[in-house]
């Protein structure tokens, strides 16, 4: 007896990967695979589409061959901020270009000059200036710089929907893809920024369609349902949000890596511009609303600090993996240095520059050990993370009342001085560790789970362990 399963292709930067869930969302089956960046016509490292192209498609025909499972959807999560600019054919007419490319400053000041000034512009589209990463200006210097390749062009499609199409051969865009940070998407309108217009592009952006969408196609001789893909930050909120549809308990999510974000779906009011200086930003939830958010670099602190401290005290970098929380240092390190305790106090040393935190202008000598100086590492961490969650705890009237919990994936949800720390610092609100496997690629599952699945959205895939304001008495 086969196994019904839907198939998911989780598409990050670095590695490539395509599950099989079963109608409990549970995998049964997964494969992974690295690709080798290639450079682009001016030699800056690029994903390489066409291998990208042959996986996805070669992939998904070996899963629907395998003899245990019955695949009856496909639908796919991957990194933003990327675009696909394709012909008539649904082929690549172009390099995928990094969102870290270097974008002309010339020509990011000609787009201000026509559309700005750039603080309204970023206000309107809840997207800080992020050069490339504002993946519609990757459109904008398309039809700028290469006039023959617009020549050729049918659409510029979204990665998401790019490999969804390789499938279902359907271009289309949907709101989770266009609504980050991409300088495309007017939140005051609800529609297109008006420069789509001006600049003649919006005939090269696909039709909107709902992001739960999928289309019913024929696959190797067999009948599937293929869904439109997700931007992978917006599915991996999506189990967070099935698990507490019934609890009745709002929450923000801080998902942690690289970059910590602060994701808050139960505030949609409109980014100001203070908000947009401190890195603020909006997500899409994949129902169309908007999700206030604001990005902290912590992650990446994080690892440079702590190769800092690994050779200061000649200690393997890995080494703060065996500290674990001591209140006692906590309360010794509050006393003998100046510690951020308010949002307003932050504010007023202009957020302590969010790109990195005091400890990299402390002196390691002022500490007794290493397990001292990483936990005043800590300390200045959560010192930044309390502005930046602040940030979007609160809508534009101040109130908080909404939200009442903080769900917190990814590593700083496994470091327990980060935790407790986390929990002190928002002792009016209930702190988690939180965990579930896969879950951008499980978000992308749930979001097509009426298309294939005739049992009930689970509401179990979310692991919490519970962080409480402990203290020295």
């Amino acid at each position: 007896m086969t196994t019904p399963a839907i198939a998911v292709f989780d598409i990050g930067k670095t590695n490539k990967k395509l599950f099989l869930f079963d109608e409990n969302y549970r995998i049964v089956h997964e494969r992974s695979e690295q690709f080798t960046e290639i450079p682009d016509e001016d030699g800056d490292l690029c994903e390489d589409v066409h291998r990208l192209t042959n996986w996805v498609k070669s992939s998904l025909a070996d899963v629907l061959a395998l003899p245990d499972y019955d695949v009856r959807a496909v639908n796919f999560s991957t990194y933003g901020a990327s675009m696909v600019h394709v012909d008539g054919e649904g082929k690549p007419l172009c390099p995928l270009y990094n969102y870290l490319k270097a974008y002309p400053p010339a020509l990011l000041q000609q787009f201000f000059d026509a559309y700005g000034p750039e603080t309204s512009i970023t206000r309107k589209t809840a997207s800080p200036s992020l050069g490339s990463l504002n993946s519609g200006l990757q459109l904008y210097r398309l039809r700028h710089e290469q006039p023959d390749v617009l020549a050729k062009l049918a659409y510029t499609l979204h990665l998401p929907q790019y490999v969804s199409s390789l499938i279902n051969n359907w271009p289309v865009s949907e709101l989770t893809s266009i609504g980050c940070h991409t300088m495309l998407w007017d939140f005051d309108r609800q529609g297109y920024h008006d420069w789509v217009d001006r600049e003649n592009v919006a005939p090269y952006l696909a039709p909107i369609v709902p992001s739960d969408s999928a289309k019913e196609i024929t696959v190797s001789g067999k009948s599937v349902q293929v869904g439109v893909g997700l931007h992978d930050s917006s599915a991996a909120l999506i189990p967070y949000l099935a698990s507490t549809q019934n609890e009745g308990n709002p929450f923000v999510l801080i998902s942690t890596g690289t970059w910590c974000v602060s994701m808050n779906p139960f505030n949609n009011s409109p980014l100001t511009a203070e908000e947009l200086q401190y890195d603020c930003l909006n997500y899409m939830h994949y129902k169309g609303q908007s999700v206030k958010s604001s990005r902290l670099f912590a992650g990446y602190e994080h690892e440079q600090q702590i190769k800092h401290l690994a050779d200061h005290f000649a200690v393997p970098i890995e080494h703060y993996i065996k500290v674990g929380y001591n209140p006692e240092t906590i309360e010794k390190l509050r006393q003998h240095a100046s510690q951020v305790t308010t949002e307003d106090d932050a504010k007023g040393k202009q957020l302590l520059s969010m790109q990195g935190s005091l400890f990299g202008q402390r002196d390691l000598t002022d500490f007794a050990d290493y397990e001292e100086a990483y936990h005043q590492l800590i300390l200045d961490i959560v010192a930044q993370q309390l502005v930046s969650t602040n940030l979007v705890l609160n809508d534009t009237s101040g109130s908080r009342t909404v939200v009442k919990r903080i769900l917190v994936d990814g590593g700083f949800g496994k470091n327990p001085i980060y935790m407790n720390l986390l929990a002190r610092a928002f002792p009016d609100l209930d702190v988690y560790a939180a965990s579930v496997a896969q879950a951008s690629a499980l978000g992308a599952a749930l979001a097509v789970h009426h298309h294939w699945n005739t049992r009930p959205m689970p509401a179990d895939c979310v692991e919490l362990r519970k962080y409480t304001a402990s203290v020295v008495a």
